[in-house]
């Protein structure tokens, strides 16, 4: 594996975020004995998909950024929903929400202004280092990942609040195995960190949602 100290920097912290974000959650759902959907959850998913995202657009990895795209604006809204947003000052809110949603457009757009359509292309789809099979089998692991905070936020908009049900573990377990080989097949210490504690957690809420069932009630911590 070949990237500078400084990009692998980026991908660990975003995986500590992450992996912050799960025990959180695991430590409150077992307390709880019901599996939760705590505010600090949401805070840390969006910490870490911000410097994920990042860190798959240094890395010319397009399966890492897809996989970003579609979670980190279901991140927003659920604190959104909890009334996260509403706690900070107007002024500061303005400015945070502007950033976090003009920060992926203009990565994109840098790489197009940076590039012409031909070299993306070679860039993302015919990188050595990826061939063309690897990208698809992650991208599918990145979208299944993704399609997860897509039920959930369904999920949560029909009952009015946030929510975890037991659907959106099982397609994180579905969406963390084949990542989890795609990271092995990579040798990528960042998904592989993320990853192998993930399928722990994952497993863990979907029995204590078999057991206890999933608390729908507005657990806004």
């Amino acid at each position: 594996m070949n990237m500078p100290t400084y990009v692998l920097m980026v991908g660990l912290l975003a995986q500590v975020f992450f992996t912050a974000r799960v025990l959180c959650q695991w430590i409150l759902s077992e307390r709880a004995r019901k599996v939760v959907s705590p505010s600090v959850f949401w805070a840390l998913s969006l910490a870490g998909s911000y410097l994920l995202f990042a860190y798959g657009w240094m890395r010319n990895d397009f399966s890492i950024m897809v996989g970003q795209v579609i979670g980190y604006f279901v991140y927003i809204w659920n604190l959104n929903i909890k009334g996260v947003w509403q706690k900070i000052p107007h002024g500061l809110r303005q400015a945070v929400m502007a950033v976090l949603l003009l920060t992926p457009a203009v990565a994109i757009g840098a790489l197009v202004a940076k590039n012409d359509i031909h070299t993306l292309y070679n860039s993302f789809f015919r990188n050595s280092e990826v061939p063309l099979a690897l990208l698809i089998f992650g991208c599918t692991g990145q979208v299944i990942f993704s399609l997860r905070f897509l039920y959930q936020w369904y999920y949560s908009a029909r009952k009015h609040r946030s929510v975890l049900p037991a659907a959106f573990w099982a397609i994180s377990l579905a969406g963390a195995l084949i990542i989890l080989t795609y990271g092995l097949i990579r040798l990528d210490p960042v998904l592989l960190l993320a990853q192998g504690f993930g399928v722990v957690v994952y497993g863990r809420n979907l029995y204590l949602c078999h057991k206890y069932g999933v608390n729908d009630k507005d657990d806004n911590q």
